[in-house]
């Protein structure tokens, strides 16, 4: 790398640190008190991934969606997912147009940079399997016609996993599209009174101007994909997620797209951090993230009262972290 480059890539990373951190502060005029869930959102659009918030009733799972989507200047389009919600409704429809004589299409809810799916497991999973191809391929098929979707594009989807009754379970193939699963958590005292001066006057997301676009996002995304992984780095995401498939307690391990989505990962914090290269300890940290929601745990470990996260630490901690 010449002295020239560096330059540059330092030029570059100031300015993904600067964009991140007007981001960051808009987001955290909305949710107080919870900067590493606004972290993890952060990461997950850099790293061209999707995100699934899941908590329990009024925690503010739509509210961080929602001013992550106002912050940035494009299109944001949210989808009430519902039992009667049709997979044309997400994707799009093909109408005969009377005058024209021809079929035209109209765009469904994905058509947009920021899809915001708000309680995503209450749709059919014909519905929610609509999403399948969308979140994998950037591109939508509808009458054997092929469309591209504009980048960025990211699903942020929210679920309640406290009320069953008329939910449908996300199915294995749809959670693993998700990079990563936050929980917002109920936020401490000193920030729930702050919540209430601040909420209760008027909706602070009224107040929310975008702070950049797409474009710079884009940018930004391209700046990402520039943080050098070293061998010995990938080696270690794989040895991790290969522990997965090997353990005795789980019936699912995490796939290979789960390996990818940690390494991406791993580059957007890198970056945001101010590095142009990965650390073991940037995957380490992203693992819980990243790898908890694809996995499943065996009956043996769910009646003995093993939760997936407590399984998924022991398979952490017996795979050796590279020495520098």
């Amino acid at each position: 790398m010449t002295e020239a480059d560096a330059t540059t890539g330092g030029a570059d990373l100031q300015t993904l640190a600067r964009v991140v951190g007007r981001v960051r502060a808009n987001i955290e005029r909305v949710i107080e008190g919870k900067p590493d869930v606004v972290n993890a959102a952060l990461v997950v659009l850099l790293a061209e991934g999707h995100l699934l918030i899941e908590d329990v009733p009024g925690v503010g799972k739509t509210m961080l969606s929602k001013s992550l989507a106002r912050s940035i200047d494009c299109s944001v389009r949210r989808i009430q997912f519902t039992p009667d919600l049709l997979p044309s409704d997400v994707t799009g429809v093909s109408v005969f147009n009377q005058n024209s004589r021809e079929f035209e299409f109209r765009p469904g809810g994905v058509f947009a940079n920021i899809v915001v799916g708000d309680e995503i497991n209450r749709a059919s999973p014909k519905t929610q399997s609509a999403l399948l191809e969308c979140m994998e391929e950037r591109q939508v098929t509808v009458d054997n016609t092929t469309y591209q979707l504009e980048q960025p594009f990211m699903v942020i989807a929210t679920q309640n996993p406290i009320e069953m009754e008329g939910t449908y379970a996300l199915p294995e193939a749809q959670r693993d599209r998700f990079m990563a699963r936050v929980s917002i958590g109920y936020p401490v005292e000193a920030a729930e009174i702050a919540m209430l001066t601040s909420h209760t006057g008027s909706n602070p997301l009224d107040d929310l101007e975008p702070v950049t676009d797409a474009a710079e996002v884009r940018k930004l995304i391209g700046i990402v994909g520039q943080v050098h992984v070293s061998e010995a780095v990938q080696r270690y995401a794989v040895a991790i997620t290969s522990a997965t498939r090997r353990s005795d307690e789980l019936t699912l391990g995490a796939s290979p797209r789960a390996s990818l989505h940690l390494v991406r990962a791993a580059k957007a914090v890198a970056a945001m951090d101010g590095r142009d290269y990965v650390l073991p300890d940037d995957v380490l940290r992203l693992a819980r993230p990243v790898l908890s929601h694809r996995l499943l745990p065996s009956v043996e470990a769910a009646m003995s009262g093993r939760s997936t996260g407590a399984i998924l630490e022991a398979v952490l901690a017996g795979v050796p972290v590279p020495q520098p």
